[in-house]
């Protein structure tokens, strides 16, 4: 017995020596916080990329890069020149919804609409980190979220998307359908005739709404068409269907949905809700996995940090694919039997972290314009940091006025800035915001009043289109230098100013986070932290400069 045993510890050793047993990970999700929505992701080879929707924001749909599905940098954006595509005079949550990425022999396609100009195109590369091309429109194809099927088998290219109810006459509110057609991947046209692959969903008679964010792929030798089901809230699902042809017919999982987070206990510890909206892929470990969009809640449905991306393992029961069956609440953790892969130089992405930008080389390629790039409009220098130009433009017009923002990751999160402004006006005003959309914001601004600088917080209103003073202090330095604060605890922001870099005041504190909230705002984007300098309307030649930008996320879910 003891001989016997002795021989399995030396085996065991023997396989740890020679590195033979797996490495071990932890995904930790989102693997993406904060506002990441629409995940589509691509492996090719042990590489794995990863876009994401952006709607009005620019540089426009991000280009992410892990080895290991858990570690993750931006190396990119796919729309990163105004001459490629703006989204001038459209709301912050329009533009590009729902990006798809695709390789096929050598090249990397996305697939996009832009919802109320261009609508579907399709863009390519050689290298995902870009350049990327012009888009390339597709005028036959009607409705959203396109995305390219390439059938090696037979050198032919799909291209699946959601469309109108049949004959543009629904049933019922939400009715729509997936639909097909075949693509020349050359020259970027369609080819022959549309077809109708899904008519409103699962089941038509139960009144499925907003079948949409089709894939087709292809395992064994059936064709797998999955999409989500259910609109991108609450009731959000993820459905399978398979046929031997990728024409079909196309028949339905019986134990639909695969993933959802619907009908779960609303009073369940740090929940997560909304989950669709999936993708597969092949991990390291030859096993399947989704990556999809969710939302965490800081009461009931409301979230500031818009909607994230998170992953999940997928298992295969007779020949259906299904996500995480042992668990029906998402996991904020996943175990995986393969090594992490860090990346050099990537801001950390998921769990709790910190770090601070610095403006002396290059802006990140995270931090996000409104709506176009104006390169004349800022500069950057290791003296001054990021040096805006006042604009006329506010933040309330559907122009590209002084604002650049990175995104709110956490419910827990605190965002810093050492502002040098010296206003000429009462017109003029620089600082930092936190902002869902144009008429939901909180704004900590530098100005004058009565000939003095003052700190002023302001509030905007959606019915008036302007904004309303909350707090307002005199100003004593005489640097020109003040460091401004904005901190989120779920469901309050607070407000924090420094004159002299090291002691801080408290300006406000419990102002409601709800207003913030995509419930409240509606539209389908999260909330930015925001350096912003406008002249309101009016013409000046003044400019402020930040210094950094600095920004912490700490939430209870991940310090177990």
């Amino acid at each position: 017995m003891r001989n016997r045993l002795f021989t399995a510890l030396f085996a065991i050793l023997s396989l740890v020596l020679t590195h033979k047993l797996p490495a071990q990970t932890t995904l930790v999700n989102p693997i993406l916080t904060g506002f990441y929505p629409d995940p589509s992701i691509v492996r090719v080879g042990t590489d794995y990329y990863l876009v994401n929707s952006t709607f009005s924001y620019f540089p426009g749909i991000p280009v992410l890069h892990s080895k290991d599905l858990k570690n993750w940098k931006q190396i990119g954006n796919v729309i990163d020149r105004p001459s490629q595509m703006d989204f001038m005079g459209e709301r912050l949550t329009r533009g590009l919804f729902a990006p798809a990425i695709q390789y096929y022999k050598g090249t990397y396609y996305v697939t996009c609409t832009d919802i109320d100009h261009d609508g579907n195109f399709i863009v390519t590369a050689k290298n995902p980190a870009g350049p990327w091309s012009n888009p390339v429109k597709l005028p036959q194809v009607h409705g959203i979220d396109p995305s390219l099927y390439f059938d090696d088998a037979t050198d032919k290219a799909y291209i699946i998307y959601n469309s109108d109810a049949p004959d543009r006459k629904p049933l019922y509110s939400g009715h729509r359908t997936i639909r097909i057609y075949e693509l020349d991947y050359t020259n970027l046209k369609v080819v022959g005739e549309e077809k109708q692959l899904v008519n409103g969903g699962v089941d038509l008679s139960k009144k499925p709404v907003w079948i949409e964010a089709p894939h087709i792929m292809k395992v064994k030798d059936w064709y797998y068409l999955y999409a989500a089901e259910g609109g991108t809230s609450v009731n959000h699902t993820e459905v399978v269907f398979r046929s031997k042809s990728v024409w079909g017919p196309f028949v339905p999982y019986e134990n639909n949905p695969i993933l959802t987070q619907r009908g779960l206990p609303a009073d369940r510890k740090e929940p997560i809700t909304s989950a669709g909206h999936a993708q597969f892929v092949e991990g390291p470990d030859g096993k399947w996995y989704a990556v999809f969009l969710a939302v965490r809640p800081y009461e009931g449905d409301y979230y500031n940090t818009g909607r994230e991306t998170f992953i999940a393992p997928v298992e295969w029961k007779n020949d259906w694919p299904i996500v995480d069956p042992a668990n029906k609440v998402i996991q904020y953790t996943y175990p995986a039997a393969w090594k992490e892969v860090k990346q050099k130089d990537a801001l950390p992405q998921s769990g709790n972290f910190a770090y601070t930008l610095r403006f002396d080389k290059a802006l990140d390629p995270a931090l996000l314009f409104m709506r176009t790039m104006d390169k004349s409009a800022f500069s950057l220098s290791k003296k001054d940091g990021l040096t805006m130009k006042l604009k006329p433009e506010t933040v309330m017009e559907m122009g590209n006025p002084a604002f650049i923002g990175k995104r709110q990751q956490h419910l827990n999160s605190m965002a810093e800035t050492e502002l040098s402004f010296s206003p000429k006006s009462d017109k003029e005003k620089a600082g930092l915001l936190i902002l869902q959309d144009e008429y939901h914001f909180y704004f900590l601004s530098k100005s004058t009043a009565q000939g003095k600088d003052v700190l002023q917080l302001f509030k905007s209103d959606p019915k008036t289109k302007a904004m309303e003073v909350l707090a307002e202090v005199p100003l004593t330095a005489k640097t020109g230098k003040v460091g401004l604060r904005i901190a989120s605890q779920g469901g309050t922001y607070s407000f924090s100013f420094s004159e002299d870099a090291k002691n801080w005041k408290l300006l406000k504190d419990n102002v409601d986070a709800r207003f913030l909230s995509t419930k409240e705002a509606g539209g389908f984007i999260g909330c930015l932290y925001g350096m912003y300098a406008t002249s309101s309307g009016e013409p000046t030649t003044n400019s402020a400069s930040f210094q950094y930008l600095s920004y912490k996320g700490d939430d209870p879910m991940y310090k177990k």
